[in-house]
């Protein structure tokens, strides 16, 4: 419950000004102020860590695992099933370089004309049994959340990064899929086993990508001829069917936070995006499919991960604003993957690429889980359930718990009482990924801000992000950071919102600031607890654009109310400061796609 609290001192545990405190309410009859109890001191406000700790607590995400739960973790064994024997195969796994769980390890070899592939898949359900504690506390937490400093597992760390762990060189449990491909990609078969397996080598993406490049190290140079041409030359099938699908290929910027062992930032880069990265997906995308059509075929329930078409809604707002950036978009035709494709081919190299990336991404609907099989839009399939990571997600132990019993690979499958529950798993995780969504964005918003907060009154490139009556949301070029210039502070003009062409124009000179217009910006206030931050713009606004009708004089757009999907205005997650002053507002951003 938000709001502001009196704590007296005997509730207090001594909490000083400054620490970052759990606070519950306290019942009391009467007028006045809300009274509070101080359950925990967390750490302290001025700590760089607390930017993570707000975060977890804002959003109710569990960060401590109660004893049962610990107990259970530090007893667990694997439940004996009959498995196959894969240690002898040389499966590896390509991780970040700073992964410490790893759920999947894959393998190719040539098979006539076309390819053998194995994805090997930690084999959770073998631990975590249905009705236990551990069970229990999985499904509360739904997913892990990770954050720039920390990581919030759904499993106790004796098992995520260690006894279900792929690690390298050690005897580990698996539930793994053996699928069949032509050279040309296409799938002629699979099954899937319960085994054992020792995994080769722990890989990087980047190692990976150096030895098929030609740049093998010494670690890399053994597996060269025997895992990693193979591996490379399987994809490159996998591919060739991916891109007949043609799926929806939104390849958006990812920034990496690096923290030091202060909690201070290191350093803010743009996450790579490799072959290797691509080689990773597009096997689990695969595997997924395999156990979503083996359900299917069983007859089985399961929970499906679906991403459903834009709605008409926002497929009419992105057709009304396409073409106020000179890029058609016909009405009435159906949307396709293979058509914003095209549409995003259109404008590569343009200064618009990043502006038409972000409004296609904000037509699109948020992926979820469902029990009912809606398809998956941005993939452009059919049938697709998450399979691949059940270490850190609920669904994927889920549908490993459907499999098992569906196939009769053991004893420790999905009971009756879990094939009943799909709609209310379906609906539970789909809250506890956006949960963690949310807490991570937000995390990451404060490290930003308090990265750039000794920089105030520095000059920052960015682009406009969003377009509303009070001003214009701004994202820094370098950081990826969010933040919010008022209309107050730029100049002394009138500006009145045109949400035909999501602009800001000047009522006396007609001059504009667009949506995604390149500019310069001083930062003014940088506010870490809040994630907020201040800019004034110095670029000057364009010339009029002769071909839109000018403004009405009272500050209302005229009769063509278009706007891009998700209105154009504040990008979606940016946040109003909770400071305020007299003609100044501040914000925060958030956003992040996930399949």
């Amino acid at each position: 419950e938000r709001g502001e609290y009196v704590i007296e001192k005997p509730d207090s545990l001594s909490a000083r000004d400054g620490d970052l405190v759990r606070v519950e309410p306290k019942s009391h009859r009467g007028y006045g102020p809300k009274r509070g109890v101080v359950t925990a001191i967390l750490g302290r406000v001025d700590d760089p860590r607390s930017a993570s700790l707000i975060a977890l607590h804002t959003h109710g995400v569990p960060d401590e695992f109660p004893s049962a739960v610990l107990a259970e973790a530090a007893e667990a064994e694997p439940l004996q099933a009959p498995r196959e024997d894969l240690t002898l195969i040389p499966l590896v796994t390509i991780d970040p370089d700073d992964a410490r769980d790893h759920d999947d390890a894959v393998f190719a070899a040539p098979d006539g004309s076309g390819w053998r592939i194995i994805v090997a898949i930690a084999d959770v359900a073998a631990y975590v049994r249905t009705g236990t504690a551990l069970d229990r506390e999985a499904f509360r937490r739904g997913n892990s959340t990770y954050f720039p400093d920390r990581v919030a597992p759904m499993l106790p760390e004796t098992l995520s990064a260690d006894l279900c762990s792929l690690k390298e060189g050690e005897l580990r449990e698996t539930l793994a899929v053996e699928m069949r491909i032509t050279a040309d990609g296409v799938k002629t078969s699979h099954r899937f086993m319960r085994a054992r397996m020792r995994s080769l080598a722990r890989l990087s993406y980047r190692e990976a990508q150096d030895a098929a490049d030609g740049h093998p190290s010494e670690k890399t140079a053994p597996l060269l001829e025997t895992v990693i041409k193979p591996l490379w030359a399987a994809y490159r099938a996998l591919d060739r069917a991916r891109k007949r699908r043609e799926p929806l290929d939104l390849d958006l910027p990812e920034r990496r936070v690096r923290i030091g062992e202060d909690g201070r930032i290191l350093s803010i880069t743009l996450r790579e995006r490799l072959d290797a990265h691509r080689l990773i997906e597009e096997f689990m995308i695969q595997a997924n499919v395999c156990a979503s059509e083996t359900l299917e075929e069983a007859r089985s329930p399961q929970i499906y991960r679906v991403h459903e078409e834009p709605s008409g809604e926002k497929l009419a707002h992105l057709a009304a604003f396409l073409p106020t950036l000179g890029v058609s978009w016909a009405k009435g035709q159906p949307a396709t993957g293979a058509r914003f494709n095209r549409l995003l081919a259109s404008v590569r190299g343009s200064e618009h690429e990043s502006l038409v990336h972000e409004t296609v991404l904000r037509s699109q609907a948020q992926a979820r889980y469902s029990d009912e099989n809606l398809g998956h839009f941005g993939l452009n399939l059919t049938k697709y359930a998450h399979f691949t990571s059940p270490i850190r997600r609920y669904s994927d132990l889920i549908i490993h718990r459907a499999l098992i019993r569906a196939l009769g690979l053991g004893p420790d499958g999905a009971n009756q009482s879990d094939l009943t529950r799909m709609e209310e798993y379906a609906g539970h995780v789909t809250m506890t990924e956006r949960r963690s969504m949310a807490a991570e964005r937000e995390a990451s918003d404060r490290y930003l801000v308090l990265f750039l907060a000794d920089r105030v009154g520095a000059r920052f490139s960015g682009k406009v992000a969003g377009v509303t009556r009070a001003g214009l949301f701004i994202r820094l070029d370098e950081t990826g950071a969010d933040g919010f210039a008022p209309a107050a502070r730029l100049g002394e003009e009138y500006w009145v919102h045109d949400e035909a062409s999501s602009a800001l124009v000047g009522r006396r000179t007609e001059r504009r600031y667009e949506l995604g217009m390149p500019l310069e910006v001083r930062l003014i206030e940088a506010i870490p607890l809040t994630g907020s931050l201040l800019f004034e713009v110095l670029t000057e606004p364009r010339p009029p654009r002769r071909e839109l009708r000018r403004p009405p004089p009272h500050g209302r757009p005229g009769p063509a109310r278009t706007r891009p999907p998700d209105g154009g205005g504040r990008p979606p997650g940016i946040r109003h400061s909770s400071r305020k002053t007299k003609g100044q507002a501040s914000y925060g951003k958030n956003k992040k796609p996930k399949r």
